[in-house]
């Protein structure tokens, strides 16, 4: 059977398109509600309205064999206990008509016939501005800490599974998101200079280690794509890539695609004074950081090779692996 990622990139949207329609019915909408993509990365995300009420869900399609249904349930307990617990906004789920946050649509033509699907409240709100990043950052920093706080002392159910966020998983030998080796405009000389950098980061997350101070359920892509402010409120969007990683891995997730700025070490210490607004953060930690962005930098760079077909990818594409070597080099000379 043909597999859905050998399948073009037109035919997948076709497909995906049609998981969404079809996925409507299972939910009690207004009769006029129609789906329209808004992204696709791991999922496909679709804006679901109705003119006939003005209301809007958030629809999304998983992508196949990425996340088990115990996983996608994990996520949900999580964001629930969040803002249950801590007073973290987070997305609402809509359940279906069964009372099943998690649906199994089928479509037809679609490899395995059937994908996982979650709809979710529609999040009001807008993203931070970019125009100074200085206090985005900060806030970044404050909630990453909130919400770090809240996983220490969370007792997650005996059945809770999600991904590990480790050096194997990332950059080693068992990646998630592909090896970066196969990342776009790689040749011979700069997958030696990015062979180095993962064996330094490799050596310096051994010495760092995963102590409970240091290790836990994490976001992993908290970035200013990922809030949403309403006045005075802030609401934190999109888990789909939580899991067990370093703390400080959130300090790099929010930086990407920014990491070759000038600004970036300013933006680091934005992002650790609203931390440290809320709990503490040793020096050690602090000094650590640098190394969980280049961590994130090169599995960007491995994300971009094996989601060719999205449009960030395609954005980012050749000149992001270009910029990785100088940012390679310099961590490589300050911490090598």
């Amino acid at each position: 059977m043909e597999k859905f990622e050998d399948l073009p990139h037109e035919q997948q949207l076709i497909l995906l398109q049609r998981v969404a329609d079809n996925a409507l019915p299972y939910y009690d909408l207004p009769g006029d509600a129609t789906a329209e993509l808004i992204n696709i990365s791991e999922n496909a995300t679709y804006r679901v309205d109705s003119s006939q009420t003005g209301q809007k869900w958030a629809l999304r399609v998983h992508r196949e064999g990425y996340h088990t249904k115990t996983a996608i349930a994990s996520e949900h307990a999580w964001t629930d206990a969040l803002r249950n617990d801590a007073g973290i906004i987070t997305p609402v789920i809509a359940p279906g008509k069964d009372g099943d946050n998690i649906q199994h649509v089928h479509a037809e033509g679609m490899p395995g016939g059937a994908r996982r699907v979650v709809m979710f409240e529609w999040e009001s709100g807008v993203e931070p501005p970019e125009e100074n990043l200085l206090e985005p950052f900060e806030l970044l920093g404050s909630v990453s800490a909130k919400m770090h706080q809240h996983s220490m002392s969370w007792k997650r159910p005996q059945w809770f599974e999600r991904y590990s966020w480790d050096y194997a998983t990332s950059l080693g030998s068992n990646p998630h998101w592909g090896r970066w080796q196969d990342g776009m405009g790689l040749d011979a000389q700069r997958e030696r200079l990015f062979g180095r950098t993962a064996d330094l980061i490799e050596s310096r997350l051994d010495r760092f280690g995963q102590a409970p101070t240091r290790w836990g359920l994490v976001h992993c892509d908290i970035r200013l794509a990922n809030l949403l402010i309403e006045g005075n409120l802030t609401k934190v969007i999109d888990f789909d890539d939580c899991g067990f990683s370093w703390f400080m891995y959130d300090c790099a997730t929010a930086l990407s695609f920014l990491e070759g700025r000038e600004d970036v070490p300013d933006l680091i210490q934005a992002w650790v004074r609203g931390y440290r607004s809320v709990m503490d953060l040793s020096e050690e930690d602090e000094r650590e950081i640098p190394t969980f962005v280049m961590l994130r930098r090169l599995l960007l760079v491995a994300w971009i090779g094996s989601h060719s077909e999205t449009d960030l990818a395609q954005s980012m594409g050749l000149p992001y692996t270009a910029e990785t070597v100088g940012l390679c080099e310099r961590y490589l000379s300050e911490f090598g």
